[in-house]
């Protein structure tokens, strides 16, 4: 049983009031004389004693444990209280208002702002097999509450060292079925969460009034022979990530780019196509309407269509030059205009 800081026991109280009284009976030369003063000065003794082994204080961190000849009585808030004397009552003060910290892999030996470490001896307690046969150094934290005092000191022999195997015990358990890539890189967190839930279902069945409050990976690294290939191996896995990021950029980049363009040419083509059909229907129910006309008067449809052409064609020509038929006399053309108009500029 660990100790709990209780006060003096019964045992304890008789042993020192008997070693006092025998000190006291032999600076007397006659006992019978000094029968009287030695009882006033062992009940003294017992008063003192009985006083101060009926106080005792709890601080504000902890709870107290009373037990009246061995059997449970009650709990003790954080303060000055006081007990039966002589063994009677019995306290333990336990750290329920603490977060009590277990460390595996390594121990902290100056704590503070710039905390330091060590790993010396701790090796076996640190390397761990993973799932797919590899070994892994893992360093990892329990911190933990007492929820139930009375538990805590009475279900079993060692409450902390029940804490510490049954944490290994999930910890090799949970990493034995990863593979050593998810321990070292991606999966530590979910790790550690499901490591949480099974300690603690695990505790709750022994019954021994812990609560889990976390579980937390510190450093997993592969061991020290194979560390160089590892992260060589690691280094390799980042750049073939980086450039899987890199494609599938320029692929959101580019695809949508190239859809846009094809859809807008589709748009395009959909619009000339209906934009030639149009025409040529309209060009087509022209045709018609000007033949029902063509059949209705020749002549006059014949007369008409030359002079809408002509309309069209002579405003884009330079000169227009009207022959006449019945003359015969006609002198070869020189462009005279166009020199003329060279000379004036």
């Amino acid at each position: 049983m660990q100790d709990w800081g209780q006060g003096p026991s019964g045992a304890d109280l008789e042993r020192k009031v008997i070693e006092i009284t025998d000190r006291i009976k032999k600076k007397f030369n006659n006992p019978q004389k000094g029968f009287l003063p030695i009882l006033a000065v062992i009940a003294l003794i017992a008063i003192i004693i009985g006083g101060y082994s009926s106080m005792y204080e709890v601080d504000t961190e902890e709870t107290g444990v009373v037990l009246r000849f061995g059997k449970f009585a009650s709990f003790s808030d954080p303060g000055l209280h006081f007990k039966l004397p002589f063994g009677i009552d019995q306290v333990y003060l336990v750290p329920t208002g603490r977060v009590l910290k277990e460390e595996f892999g390594y121990r902290t030996v100056t704590p503070g702002v710039r905390s330091s470490f060590s790993k010396r001896g701790l090796e076996e307690e640190s390397l761990t097999l993973t799932g797919d046969l590899n070994v892994s150094d893992v360093e990892w934290i329990v911190q933990f509450q007492v929820s139930d005092p009375f538990k805590y000191i009475f279900k079993v022999k060692d409450p902390v060292g029940t804490v510490r195997d049954i944490s290994e015990a999930m910890v090799r358990k949970a990493i034995g079925n990863a593979n050593v890539t998810q321990v070292l890189t991606t999966a530590r967190a979910e790790l550690a969460s499901a490591i949480e839930v099974d300690l603690q279902n695990t505790l709750n069945q022994y019954d021994i009034g812990v609560r889990i409050v976390t579980v937390k990976f510190q450093d997993v690294n592969p061991p020290d022979p194979v560390k160089d290939a590892f992260n060589e191996v690691n280094e390799a896995e980042q750049q073939k990530e980086s450039l899987i990021f890199q494609a599938r950029e320029q692929f959101n980049r580019e695809v949508p780019r190239a859809r846009g363009q094809a859809k807008s040419t589709l748009q395009e083509a959909e619009g000339y196509a209906v934009e030639r059909i149009n025409k040529a229907r309209g060009e087509t129910n022209r045709f018609l309407a000007l033949l029902t006309e063509y059949k209705k008067a020749p002549l006059v449809t014949r007369r008409r269509i030359y002079i809408e052409s002509m309309e069209q064609v002579l405003p884009k020509l330079d000169e227009t030059y009207i022959m006449d038929k019945t003359d015969s006399g006609l002198l070869q053309l020189l462009p005279l205009r166009k020199n003329l108009e060279g000379a004036a500029k």
